[in-house]
């Protein structure tokens, strides 16, 4: 049986794993974040992706893609 800390989904991640959330590759989450497209947290020195961020940028792909239909 899950505890309940195994059940609480992480809301900030690295950019390697926000990178595989959204189903792309390292390099290519970086190319996004430097085009504005992905967007990022600073915590200190490390850069980080919110839940919230990796949704939009998902929004966003979806929206581009009706768009070119």
């Amino acid at each position: 049986m899950a505890t309940a800390a195994e059940l609480v989904q992480p809301r900030l991640y690295d950019i390697k794993d926000a990178a595989k959330l959204c189903g792309i590759g390292r390099s290519m989450a970086f190319e996004e974040i430097r085009l504005g497209r992905l967007r990022t947290v600073r915590i200190g020195r490390r850069r980080l992706v919110p839940l919230q961020y990796i949704d939009d940028y998902v929004a966003l792909l979806m929206s581009e893609s009706e768009a070119s239909d």
